[in-house]
């Protein structure tokens, strides 16, 4: 029955996160996302007997069939969605815990070669935008959002959006007052100076322009008269 209602609960996922879902036959038949999980609960419990060769051989039919890859030995909790899914892919020791969604073209990837943590673990509520890299051992908190194609290499604390190359932290909400706190950008800031000087600069050179042009039509005989 526990195997049951996780499901169920999986079903529910999609219909909290997308809205062109219609009914739970629909999801159940056609939602990689939806089959790339189950199949992802066979290999990791295969994976927890210590069973070689069928969990990764399970993981490998799911990638086929979904373009999703979920390495056996990632822990995911209750409620989990990847929605479209094409090209996600999550690392050995990556942790998801509940109600975690991950958009096409994530990655939960790592650097190091050593046989030891070296994969992201990810918070409740987390939301993780198409195209985003999560890389190493980072720890990202409760109800982050991160931004679409951002590379996060830092840990993340909770109630934060992280967005950009590399990611940055650019506001954090308070979950008792439900205000959000704008961060300062460096980056942001830094490239309006640059922008700002850039538009002093071409007014200088408009402001001369003229000049130039008074100075090419004067004749030869006009600088000869001056100088006399």
């Amino acid at each position: 029955m526990k195997l049951i209602r996780s499901i169920r609960r999986d079903i529910q996922a999609v219909f909290e996160h997308d809205p062109a879902a219609r009914n739970a036959w629909e999801v159940f038949f056609v939602y990689p996302g939806f089959h790339a999980r189950q199949c992802h609960r066979l290999a990791h419990t295969l994976w927890n007997w210590r069973i070689p060769f069928f969990p990764r051989l399970v993981s490998h039919i799911g990638r086929f069939l979904t373009g999703i890859e979920i390495h056996p030995g990632a822990k995911i909790g209750e409620g989990f969605f990847i929605d479209h899914g094409m090209g996600v892919v999550i690392g050995e020791t990556s942790e998801i815990r509940d109600n975690v969604a991950l958009y096409q073209g994530v990655t939960l990837g790592g650097t190091s070669l050593l046989k030891k943590k070296r994969h992201p673990t990810l918070g409740n509520n987390v939301v993780v935008g198409a195209g985003s890299k999560l890389i190493g051992a980072i720890t990202i908190g409760d109800n982050v959002k991160v931004g679409a194609g951002s590379v996060v290499i830092t840990s993340v604390p909770a109630n934060a959006t992280v967005v950009g190359v590399p990611g940055r932290v650019v506001e954090i909400r308070n979950p008792d007052t439900d205000t959000v706190e704008k961060l300062p950008d460096p980056v942001w800031e830094k490239l309006e100076s640059l922008e700002k000087k850039v538009a002093a600069l071409e007014r200088v050179l408009r402001d001369m322009r003229p000049k130039a042009k008074t100075t090419a039509k004067r004749s030869p005989s006009e600088k000869t008269d001056e100088s006399i």
